[in-house]
């Protein structure tokens, strides 16, 4: 069974094609700048070569006909028709207390999705574009809906709930609903696996952090807290998001600003974290740069970023009672060897002992970075959250 996944952006599209039967990628790829100058998809070949396809891409429709018929044609393709597509999985961000698990998309489905929009308006609606585009394009193809916050819904009611009015919870839903679920669940299932151990009998933090981030605390199998919150941008520190955040500062920049809810949504969102602090830039690698210069701006930056993750793992820590396993995840956990050194620094009451050989240059590989004595293993494990969608939809559709 040929399975192709769509994880759609505000801007973007990304994609890969797998074969079930045998786990293979037979394609991936991404369209950038989707409705902007200098649109283009790029795409990795089997070989490891990477084209990229320049081209006038304005919306998500023509963006899905554009991939479907790359991946058709005789140059660049790795199927002869449409018709050898047996579903379709999509990523789609926020599904309320509506979705605790995927489900197959029909007509009620899709309307509960578009209810959830205003949860996440930066997210559900291009989630959307991309379904309306399949049910045109391939319209007899099996699509499935996939959601972030679906892992996270076995939180407990003390976990989920803020300190508001209960009214305003039942009136808007306002909760905690977390994200990142399907990496969050990939990669905690996927350590076990890797350590020989039973998923149901681990205590596990798993850090997922690249350009945003999170934190989960998985017992028994089951996310019992996390960081993000009713949107994505509570929490850690991250590339542009500010991340927790006292909400009298929020009303007191809107004062002292004159501006309204949009402009200090985009400060928040857009101007924070990293970038907001750094002044230079939401990528760490270019924060690692610039610390070996001397810029002090920079090294504040990176010792509020790793500060938070530890200050997360040592509550969720507690949360769970004890800790078993620390799992590094996300383009940051995986690549940035330094904050892995420095999240993991003076953690050893904790039972955390990193062996720093094993973890300096380590990058993007399933790997036991911890000492072996350590009561705590520490692992970075790559997340596949693609590979996750295109499992959860075979499974929906055997049902």
């Amino acid at each position: 069974m040929k399975i192709l996944v769509l994880n759609c952006g505000s801007s973007s599209i990304k994609y890969k094609l797998f074969e079930m039967e045998t786990g293979a990628e037979l394609a991936q790829g991404g369209i950038e700048k989707i409705g902007l100058k200098g649109s283009s998809l790029k795409l990795t070949l089997p070989s490891g070569q990477k084209v990229i396809l320049e081209g006038e891409i304005l919306e998500h429709k023509t963006g899905i006909e554009y991939i479907l018929g790359v991946i058709t044609s005789e140059k660049y393709g790795c199927i002869k028709s449409l018709s050898e597509i047996d579903a379709v999985g999509h990523r789609v961000v926020h599904g309320g207390v509506a979705f605790n698990s995927s489900v197959r998309i029909t007509d009620e489905v899709i309307k509960k999705i578009e209810e959830c929009a205003e949860l996440a308006p930066l997210h559900n609606p291009p989630n959307l574009n991309g379904i309306y585009a399949i049910n045109e394009l391939i319209p007899n193809v099996p699509q499935v809906a996939v959601f972030d916050t679906a892992f996270h819904q076995t939180m407990p009611s003390h976990a989920y709930m803020y300190g508001i009015p209960y009214s305003l919870y039942e009136k808007y839903g306002i909760r905690r609903y977390g994200f990142h679920g399907t990496s969050h669940r990939y990669v905690s299932s996927r350590v076990c696996d890797f350590l020989g151990v039973k998923y149901e009998d681990q205590k596990i933090i798993t850090v997922h952090i690249g350009g945003g981030g999170s934190i989960t605390a998985i017992k028994n199998g089951k996310s019992i807290d996390t960081s993000m919150g009713m949107t994505p941008v509570e929490g850690l520190l991250m590339g542009t998001r500010s991340g927790d955040i006292d909400a009298g500062v929020i009303s007191y920049i809107m004062e002292e600003e004159n501006i309204g809810t949009q402009a200090i949504s985009t400060i928040v969102n857009k101007y924070s974290g990293v970038l907001g602090i750094s002044g230079v830039s939401s990528d760490m690698r270019e924060i690692n740069e610039a610390i070996q210069k001397g810029d002090e701006r920079a090294m504040l930056a990176f010792d509020v970023y790793t500060y938070r993750i530890k200050k997360y793992i040592g509550a969720y820590a507690a949360a769970l009672g004890g800790l078993d396993i620390l799992v590094f995840t996300g383009g940051v956990g995986e690549n940035q060897f330094p904050i892995r050194r420095k999240v993991c620094e003076n953690m050893e009451y904790l039972g955390i002992q990193l062996d720093e050989k094993k973890n300096d240059g380590l990058r993007a590989v399933e790997a036991v970075i911890s000492v072996p004595d350590s009561k705590v293993k520490v692992v970075v494990i790559p997340t596949d959250e693609e590979y996750m969608i295109a499992s959860d939809t075979l499974s929906v559709l055997k049902q």
